[in-house]
């Protein structure tokens, strides 16, 4: 076995930017303590998502800074890769974006969105590119919320580039008259739960994924085992960390290697001009 140990932030959604980075630095040190090597957070986590009704000031460039500065500074303290949720603000507008960040604090990269979700045009400008992460014995690429749900090839692009992990900021909060589940997958429940499975199992890789915790939410946050079986979950609505140990000697990618129809990156339909 090759085991590594790693951990989701299934925070509740802050109710100020300042007060994010507070919950992201306090996951951080949760982790560093637990023993974790990587920990990811939800989408656009630092400041909050802009979506959902959901109140956040306007972009702002310095704060994100700020920001970055003092979470690299939490990663070196407790010796964990962190994975943030967050935005960049670019010349075409606003990116929803993953921020890497090294133990020793250096920005490894961006994943930005590239895929963003009808509903987000008008408050996200869409990324480009894609890449994998390579940390000692692990190496992992990043789908962003509606990219793994509906567009299989985002996590596919990842696997077949040797990536043992695919995780999956996302942000979900309950919709009206929704189903409230209790338990993983219910079949009286939406889709995304289940796409979760099928994304670890058709690719043959672990797939962890990532929410805010909040009541009524349709998913909550979770790691799948390569064979699609459920490794492990977030109680619903329970703030706090996920932990879990992942075998990365079974994260072959044996399915998305052998995909007859798999893109290249000329091909991958990934990147969309605004309208």
């Amino acid at each position: 076995m090759n085991n590594f140990r790693i951990a989701l932030g299934n925070l509740r959604f802050p109710l100020t930017p300042e007060q994010s980075v507070a919950l992201v630095e306090k996951a951080i040190s949760a982790a560093g303590h637990e023993g974790a090597g990587i920990i990811c957070f939800p989408e656009c986590y630092v400041p909050g998502y802009r979506g959902f009704g959901m109140e956040v000031p306007r972009p702002d460039a310095g704060f994100l800074k700020r920001a970055w500065d003092a979470v690299a500074q939490a990663a070196v303290q407790f010796c964990v890769i962190v994975i943030l949720g967050t935005e960049r603000v670019v010349d075409t507008g606003v990116v929803a974006t993953a921020l890497v960040l090294n133990p020793n604090g250096t920005v490894a990269g961006f994943q930005d969105k590239v895929q963003i979700d009808p509903s987000e045009e008008a408050i996200y400008a869409p990324g480009s590119g894609r890449q994998v992460f390579r940390a000692g014995p692990l190496t992992f690429g990043i789908a962003i919320c509606h990219e793994a749900w509906r567009y299989p090839e985002a996590v596919r692009w990842a696997a077949r580039r040797g990536a043992q992990v695919v995780f999956h900021p996302h942000f979900h909060v309950a919709q009206r008259d929704g189903y409230v589940p209790a338990t993983f997958a219910d079949p009286k429940n939406t889709f995304h739960e289940k796409a979760m499975l099928l994304r670890a199992a058709e690719n043959t890789c672990y797939f962890a994924s990532v929410n805010c915790a909040s009541e009524g939410s349709p998913t909550t946050s979770a790691v799948v085992r390569p064979d699609g079986n459920l490794l492990c979950y977030q109680p619903y609505g329970q703030e706090g960390l996920l932990i879990a140990d992942i075998d990365l000697d079974i994260a072959s990618g044996l399915f998305a290697s052998r995909c007859k129809y798999a893109c290249d990156d000329s091909q991958l339909p990934l990147s969309r001009k605004p309208r």
